[in-house]
């Protein structure tokens, strides 16, 4: 995948590589309303709890938190709501066949602006034991301390 200006990128899921070991990534497009996206381009949106849940053949994005666009009024969205994913039939199925198996999670890891669109970047993840979560504090306190001392 192209690296993304740091000006297009607007939410990321930090806590996604805390929590999980991420196998694979995907790009896929949001449909959205008119205020969810100007609320976007406002950087108002909030990935941490976010999961992507396949249901009848489409993707859908679950618990994302987009803000009510402050000039909205009538015509404001649900910040809740379930948002749809663009993606293609085959990359849906083999979605699916990942979220069946144990232990495997669906999650967003970027949310950023191309050519004008709203894009996320999902990721394939396995979930982190306690052990596996102190092991990979462990090792960036080390390279910390590498970098630290010998300037590497």
């Amino acid at each position: 995948m192209m690296k993304q200006k740091a000006d297009n990128l607007i939410a990321q899921n930090k806590k996604a590589s805390h929590d999980y070991f991420i196998k694979e990534t995907l790009e896929a497009g949001i449909a959205l309303t008119g205020t969810e996206i100007k609320s976007i381009r406002a950087r108002r949106i909030n990935l941490r709890d976010g999961y992507v849940q396949i249901i009848n053949g489409s993707a859908f994005l679950e618990n994302v938190h987009i803000s009510e666009y402050k000039e909205g009024n009538r015509y404001n969205h649900d910040p809740l709501r379930s948002r749809r994913l663009l993606l293609h039939k085959k990359e849906i199925a083999r979605l699916a066949g990942i979220q069946a198996q144990q232990g495997m999670a669906i999650i967003p890891l970027k949310v950023y602006l191309k050519h004008g669109f709203a894009k996320v970047l999902i990721g394939v993840g396995q979930g982190k034991k306690q052990y596996d979560k102190r092991q990979t504090i462990k090792k960036r306190d080390q390279d910390r301390e590498i970098h630290r001392k010998y300037g590497i």
